[in-house]
């Protein structure tokens, strides 16, 4: 009889899980969008108001990213901190409705703010995994430390997009959301993906980034431990 190797989830787990749900969360809800017959979203958030699946693809799919967040502590009180912080705001993006489309805010400013503390929280955590990377020196980790860099990057290219776009009106007297009506959708969907794509690397299930002694597989009974990063003069691999 199969049993586990060990009695709670690996925290590989969850980011593979953290990184499936941020990748999908934007194309699901586009998805399910345009099958209900509504227009192409104006926003990622704005599905909330959609009712029905959207809505429910939304909603579940924070409470998901927030609950592993906040089971995931990191291998430091700053990294325990940071997951809190993020897990916290999710939750306030998905509890605290955007003014999307002209629709009231339950508390307004709260879902902006939840929602880019959320980034900057993630474009930190890319910051951390691309240290960690690094440290290990052979060339698979450098190949992860350069998606790493890359997604934080993105992330924050993202944020100040959105942000410029907020106050695009003031330069341009229209803003550039009424000119391009998906311009936002796309911004957090860039965003989000790169979040995605920086947890599915770290979660070390990925062949061609992880040398055999590191993958990870949640369907393997044994897998390697996750030993703290070294920097190491190994041959590359």
């Amino acid at each position: 009889m199969y049993t586990p190797s060990r009695p709670e989830i690996d925290h590989r787990t969850m980011k593979l899980i953290v990184g499936v749900v941020a990748l999908t969360l934007a194309p699901l809800t586009s998805l399910f969008t345009r099958l209900s017959g509504h227009l192409p979203l104006a926003s990622i958030s704005d599905s909330y108001w959609q009712g029905g699946t959207p809505q429910s693809v939304f909603i579940g799919f924070l409470f998901a990213i927030a609950s592993f967040l906040v089971a995931y502590n990191g291998r430091s009180k700053g990294e325990m901190a940071l997951s809190k912080v993020a897990s916290a705001a999710a939750l306030g993006v998905a509890l605290f409705p955007c003014g999307c489309e002209g629709h009231p805010q339950i508390i307004p400013g709260v879902h902006y703010i939840a929602a880019t503390v959320m980034f900057l929280v993630l474009a930190d955590f890319c910051r951390r995994f691309y240290r960690r990377a690094i440290a290990k020196g052979y060339t698979r980790a450098k190949s992860r430390a350069a998606v790493y860099a890359a997604c934080g990057v993105f992330i924050l290219l993202s944020i100040g997009v959105l942000g410029f776009v907020a106050v695009s009106d003031k330069f341009f007297g229209t803003s550039l959301d009424q000119r391009f009506p998906t311009l936002t959708f796309y911004g957090e969907a860039a965003a989000l993906t790169a979040f995605g794509v920086s947890w599915l690397m770290a979660s070390h299930v990925l062949p061609w980034f992880n040398r055999a002694d590191e993958r990870f597989s949640p369907l393997r009974r044994e897998n390697p431990e996750d030993r703290p990063a070294v920097a190491s003069q190994t041959a590359s691999t």
